[in-house]
């Protein structure tokens, strides 16, 4: 057997072992050098945005952010420290409105405590800053920096259903290009498997209003408060659905109960 013919042997049983076992041809070297540059890219436009965003600051608002930033960079890997002061360096962002570097920082609490609740936090900030940022960039940055933290979120604790919920609606709130009903299957996949969870109801009413199905909204919402009548998002969602279809006095009755 010439050894071209071993060469093509042996390539077409490297392909077969890829695509029957999914075996990484990758060495783990070139892996490991691929997410450092990936995370290196991470942290240059996180930085890139940081600057952006320090320079538009008055003074007074610098002095607090650095006074936090040196704290925090002094805490270094202390994860009694490090992670609250992340949090209060994203609270001030945020106050600021710059919900990109207030993710971004959340982002940096949870990986310092890596629990949950952390992930979902630095998620729900991501989501804030997609639905909220004017500027293109920053909603490019904020929407899979969310995805990735509500998955890790998921990952840490898989009966969380509202980590699930926050999933499917950055999906709702960006549907993917090959998959537009990505997110509205999720939540109805999660209906399905939660009839009784009010958030996945309530989520699911706030879609049917958003697209005119007002009767199919006070549907959903007259089970969500049948679960638990003194719900505020449903009760707010009740209002708005009621309102558009004419039932002012009948919708104030749940404005009433509905946070202002």
């Amino acid at each position: 057997m010439t050894r071209l013919q071993l060469s093509i042997i042996a390539s077409a049983i490297a392909l077969f072992f890829v695509l029957y076992f999914g075996c990484e041809t990758q060495p783990k070297k070139q892996q490991l050098l691929e997410k450092s540059r990936a995370l290196a890219a991470e942290r240059t436009d996180a930085t890139t945005l940081i600057e952006e965003a320090f320079a538009t600051l008055a003074p007074a608002e610098r002095s607090a952010i650095e006074t936090l930033a040196a704290q925090a960079e002094a805490a270094g890997s202390d994860t009694a420290k490090a992670p609250a002061l992340y949090r209060q360096l994203s609270g001030e962002w945020y106050k600021l409105g710059f919900q990109a570097v207030a993710g971004y920082y959340a982002q940096l609490a949870a990986e310092a405590t890596n629990d949950d609740q952390s992930w979902s936090i630095a998620g729900t900030t991501y989501l804030l800053c997609f639905q909220q940022a004017p500027e293109e960039k920053s909603k490019s940055f904020c929407l899979p920096r969310a995805i990735t933290a509500f998955e890790n979120a998921i990952s840490i604790a898989p009966e969380n259903v509202t980590h699930r919920v926050n999933l499917a609606l950055c999906y709702v709130e960006s549907p993917p290009q090959d998959n537009p009903m990505k997110g509205i299957l999720m939540l109805r996949d999660l209906n399905d498997k939660y009839p009784d969870n009010t958030a996945v109801i309530n989520q699911l009413a706030r879609l049917a209003i958003k697209t005119g199905q007002y009767d199919r909204a006070i549907e959903r919402l007259n089970e969500a408060l049948r679960l638990n009548p003194g719900d505020a998002n449903a009760n707010c969602l009740m209002a708005l659905a009621l309102e558009e279809t004419g039932k002012a006095e009948e919708a104030a009755k749940f404005a009433l109960k509905c946070p202002k």
